[in-house]
């Protein structure tokens, strides 16, 4: 008997479009913008939920992405493989690209930021750089890179060294490059639907049964912005 999809409401395709690994331990998916990982406040169906589905287990989320991004989830099938995945992650030894896309270019084509983020407001649930190390602030590193440039857009490539609270987004705002679409943290207009044009691209890690290094990368979205990264 076949498996059961459920369609995602207002996102192209099935979920089973969107499989991008599978075995017994962990499942992957290219996450459309716009869709939660996990059941939150607006009771819409969640990734999680459809993969369950799909599945016929229960699934629970290695990594999260902010319900306005795109790109590659990692879920697991079984405690075990989540615990060690995880902790990976909390290793630093996970392998992250994203790609973003900018209205302004930044003022060096390569650097790293470092940062002290402090959750602002938790009811608006948006977080800020602090003018300094304090109690109540996490460290956020990440390397960007430029990489092209369209008529009215700059595409970069970011590798987060940790993985704080919408760290992508508050460090290249304050840098002066926010993320376009992203107006809860700078830029001027929204994108269709509230999404934001930030793709998790790329994700590396060791499996946790094999050792072996597994890399997956998740097509870009459509959308005739995003043709600016067409020959990556």
């Amino acid at each position: 008997m076949p498996k059961q999809e459920k369609e995602a409401p207002r996102f192209k395709g099935r979920i089973s479009d969107w499989v991008l690994y599978n075995n017994h331990q962990l499942i992957a998916f290219n996450k459309p913008a716009g869709l939660s990982v996990q059941p939150d406040r607006s009771g819409d169906l969640a990734l999680s939920q459809m993969g369950a589905a799909y599945t016929r287990t229960d699934l629970q989320a290695v990594n999260r992405l902010d319900r306005p991004v795109s790109g590659v989830v990692l879920m697991a099938k079984k405690a075990r493989a989540q615990k060690q995945v995880g902790k990976q992650f909390e290793a630093g030894s996970v392998e992250k690209v994203y790609l973003a896309i900018v209205g302004e270019r930044p003022p060096k084509d390569e650097d790293t930021l470092v940062n002290f983020l402090r959750e602002k407001n938790h009811k608006n649930n948006k977080t800020e750089v602090a003018a300094e190390e304090g109690p109540d602030t996490r460290r956020a590193e990440l390397h960007y890179k430029y990489l092209a440039s369209g008529e009215r857009y700059h595409l970069l490539e970011i590798r987060p060294k940790t993985g704080r609270k919408h760290q992508i987004r508050v460090q290249l705002a304050h840098l002066g490059c926010p993320l376009r679409g992203d107006t809860k943290y700078g830029f001027k207009r929204s994108n269709e639907g509230g999404v934001i044009d930030l793709h998790s691209w790329k994700l590396t890690f060791a499996h946790p049964v094999s050792g072996e290094a597994v890399e997956l990368k998740a097509e870009l979205p459509e959308g005739a912005v995003w043709e600016i990264a067409k020959e990556l």
